[in-house]
C-alpha cells in the first residue's frame, strides 16, 4: 500500500497562527498582572510600615501637645529652645566625675617648653 500524504490545507496554518498569537497575548497579560500583584503587595507592605510610623509619631506629638498646654512646660520649652532663664538663676555646669579636678603646677622645664610653643 501506497502512503498517502496528507497536505494540509492554507487555512489550518492560519487558524493555527491566530490561535499562538491570541495565545501569547493571553500568557502576556497573566504574566503583567502577576508583576502588577507583586507591585501591589509590596506597596501595601511599605503603606502599613510608614503607618505604624507615623502613629508612634502621633502618639509622641499628643505628649508634647499635652505638655505644651501645662504652664511648666511652656517653660521648659522656651528654656530649651531659646536658651532663657528667670532673673536671678545662674548657669550650673555639671562635670563628671575625674574632669574636674585640678591641674598640678607645671614644672619649670615644662614652662620653658611651653614659651616656645613645644
Amino acid at each position: 500500500m501506497r502512503r498517502r500524504r496528507l497536505k494540509r490545507p492554507p487555512r489550518d496554518y492560519a487558524i493555527a497562527g491566530v490561535l499562538l498569537i491570541v495565545f501569547g497575548s493571553l500568557l502576556w497579560g497573566v504574566v503583567g498582572l502577576i508583576g502588577k500583584e507583586e507591585r501591589a503587595r509590596t506597596a501595601a507592605k511599605e503603606a502599613e510600615v510608614q503607618l505604624a510610623s507615623l502613629k508612634e509619631r502621633e502618639i509622641k506629638l499628643a505628649a508634647s501637645l499635652a505638655e505644651l498646654t501645662t504652664p511648666r512646660g511652656q517653660e521648659a520649652s522656651l528654656r530649651e529652645t531659646y536658651g532663657v532663664a528667670r532673673p536671678g538663676e545662674e548657669v550650673i555646669i555639671v562635670v563628671a566625675k575625674g574632669e574636674g579636678e585640678a591641674l598640678g603646677a607645671l614644672p619649670w622645664w615644662r614652662s620653658f617648653l611651653g614659651f616656645f610653643g613645644l
